[in-house]
């Protein structure tokens, strides 16, 4: 059958919304999660694995974390992947070369941490009296925390856990052998393509270029990356875009059809992170706007797009105050649809979210 732009869309839907499996089954599913610290009304990471983890609870992956075989860490963004996709990324080599004065810093730290096994940044502070330092946007900061959070980049450290949302930290174990470049390349951008499949062609190429980030040390490849997806990814060019999914996959597939349910996105759901993707499967441009000033905000500080059935027709912004959830809803359309079964739906997936916020129905 022809992959037109309906086929494109359930797919995407379909693929990406797989029956609620167990916690550790879903990151490997998903193979990235992106983290952002916003609550509105919870972290992007909950409200993402919120439909795709059965009974999940906000705060749920933070609890967990320890005994799963993750690791937080930037990826294409930061979030959470699985322990061996981390690997592929590391020994990672930043471009910024470090002082000796850093290096023996780095050295002091490192020996407190397999001391200590498991420390907090405060600590870290206390021991060495580090200071303040100036952050990436202007402020100041602990020291101690700007140089854990480096050696966290370097993989000298992993994040060992959170404690009251700050991440503490414990020595990584250092890599036996230092991954294949190119094997290791073709393998993060296969896990790529199975976080936010079907790609157009732009953005693959553009989240290829991201992992500048998690692969410094190897961006001089990531051309030759991208030639090779290109090769092996099956494609289809469709309103002139041409996009990109696993070879073993079939978008023309029966077993996409549209789900009779309702969903509240996140903002970095992965049906609804490429923008480019978004409105050319939908028809209209969703923006994040939590950045933007309040009086230039079209849909709201955390708008959640309004997923039902296959279409995306709306968002809502939903927030909690005094044990109470609220809820702003707004339509493409100027208005909800007329389907009888619109409402009951809405009005289940809301259910869900209190239940997911640990609020009283």
């Amino acid at each position: 059958m022809p992959i037109t732009l309906d086929t494109l869309r359930r797919y995407a839907v379909a693929r990406t919304l797989f029956a609620p499996t167990t916690l550790a089954k879903a990151i490997v599913k998903l193979g990235f999660v992106q983290a952002d610290p916003i609550r509105a009304p919870a972290r992007a990471q909950d409200l993402i694995l919120r439909h795709r983890v059965k009974a999940y609870r906000a705060g749920d992956l933070e609890q967990r974390y320890a005994k799963l075989d993750i690791e937080e860490d930037f990826f294409v963004n930061y979030g959470f992947l699985p322990r061996a996709t981390q690997a592929l990324m590391h020994p990672r080599t930043p471009k910024t070369a470090l002082s000796a004065e850093r290096c023996a810093q780095m050295d002091a730290v490192l020996a407190f941490v397999q001391t200590h096994g498991v420390v907090h940044p405060r600590a870290v502070d206390a021991h060495f009296a580090h200071g303040k330092s100036r952050n990436w946007f202007g402020g100041a900061s602990n020291a101690s925390t700007q140089l854990l959070d480096d050696m966290h980049f370097r993989g000298l450290l992993r994040i060992a856990g959170r404690a009251s949302g700050v991440r503490t930290y414990a020595a990584r174990s250092a890599p036996e052998n230092a991954p294949d470049p190119q094997h290791a390349l073709d393998a993060l951008v296969d896990v790529i393509v199975q976080t936010y499949a079907p790609l157009p062609e732009h953005s693959l190429k553009a989240l290829i270029g991201h992992l500048r980030g998690g692969a410094p040390q190897w961006a001089h490849l990531r051309s030759d990356a991208f030639t090779r997806a290109q090769t092996r990814l099956a494609s289809a060019t469709v309103d002139g875009q041409t996009y990109y999914w696993p070879a073993d996959e079939n978008p023309a597939s029966r077993c996409h059809a549209p789900m009779e349910a309702m969903r509240l996105l996140a903002p970095f759901d992965p049906l609804v992170w490429d923008r480019r993707r978004f409105e050319h499967l939908w028809g209209w441009a969703y923006r994040f706007e939590a950045y933007t000033p309040a009086p230039k905000r079209v849909r709201g500080y955390y708008a959640l797009p309004l997923l039902w059935r296959e279409q995306v027709m709306g968002w809502a912004n939903v927030s909690v105050a005094q044990g109470q959830m609220h809820v702003a809803l707004g339509y493409v359309a100027g208005a909800p649809p007329s389907d009888a079964a619109f409402n009951p739906a809405l009005q289940a997936e809301l259910a869900n979210m209190r239940a997911f916020l640990g609020l009283p129905a």
